[in-house]
């Protein structure tokens, strides 16, 4: 079986709930330690032994040109500047990056309908002829683990499969943010219910985020003929019309943690936990926390 050797990252959307940053810059650059949300995720890809990258900007910004810049730009005069000053190590970071593979940089198309469905589909070109192929949400980040490593697995073991899904066992009080799953007998997927909006509504506990493995044959259903929940275009709708077709929709526990920057409190608790696990300074915030909480008392 071939590996899958393209994943889509979308990053289209205004994030309006981060205004007046994001009217500047795209949410995926934010920081997370000391490296914006959207390379955490090309770095997830490139472990996984993705070949390309296509990132999805949101149209009519300025997001294209930063996110070209940021992954293709030589920085010559940074270098020079930091050559001059004896500095040159600190440079490594931005080499590091131009080492990276393929990666290639779209708008999102303006005609399709809102929804996290249509940045996917906006890439359908560059993927449609793949055996499958990853989508990542830039809004989620998985820590202690690559989801899509997990996917690719699963596939190998399903090969009959159409879509391979990230899930994880949710609080109550978050389902109606999240696309609940519902498992046949079998387990394989039965539906998804987006944002359910009482708790009674939700086939589980268990959602789906954005880490999945798809074939080409969703692109039947991410159109303007499969809008659902507010006139938008839903990933999860088109994944549940593949689930219909039969048993060929598996969803896969992941093996680390699923963390969302959607909103400024989440991006602080992820930018926080990801800091106390992956960085050399993690002992310092720590006593930080603790020094608070003893000033409190």
């Amino acid at each position: 079986m071939a590996k899958v050797k393209k994943a889509i990252i979308t990053d289209a959307g205004f994030a309006s709930r981060y205004l007046p940053i994001t009217k500047t810059i795209p949410k995926a650059m934010i920081p997370i330690g000391a490296k914006p949300v959207m390379q955490l995720c090309v770095e997830e890809c490139i472990e996984a032994g993705v070949e390309e990258i296509i990132i999805v900007a949101t149209p009519n910004t300025k997001s294209r040109e930063i996110y070209e810049d940021y992954f293709h730009s030589k920085a010559e005069n940074v270098k020079a500047l930091l050559e001059k000053q004896g500095k040159s190590e600190r440079f490594a970071p931005v080499e590091e990056i131009l080492s990276f593979p393929k990666i290639t940089i779209i708008e999102q198309d303006p005609s399709l309908p809102y929804g996290n469905g249509s940045p996917i589909a906006s890439a359908k070109q560059f993927v449609e002829n793949e055996e499958a192929f990853f989508v990542l949400y830039s809004d989620d980040l998985v820590i202690g683990g690559n989801d899509l490593i997990a996917l690719s697995k699963a596939y190998e073991e399903n090969p009959n499969a159409k879509a391979v899904i990230s899930t994880q066992e949710t609080p109550e009080d978050t389902w109606c943010k999240y696309g609940m799953i519902a498992l046949k007998e079998n387990g394989t997927l039965s539906h998804i219910v987006e944002k359910p909006k009482t708790p009674d509504l939700s086939p589980s506990n268990m959602t789906t985020y954005g880490r999945y493995l798809l074939t080409p044959e969703v692109f039947k259903y991410l159109s303007q003929d499969y809008t659902g929940l507010d006139g938008e275009l839903w990933t999860s709708d088109a994944i549940t019309e593949l689930a219909k077709v039969g048993d060929v929709v598996i969803a896969k526990r992941n093996g680390g943690k699923w963390l969302t920057t959607g909103d400024p409190k989440n991006y602080f608790l992820t930018h926080l936990e990801y800091v106390l696990e992956n960085s050399d300074y993690a002992d310092e915030v720590k006593q930080l926390v603790l020094n608070y909480k003893k000033e409190e008392k």
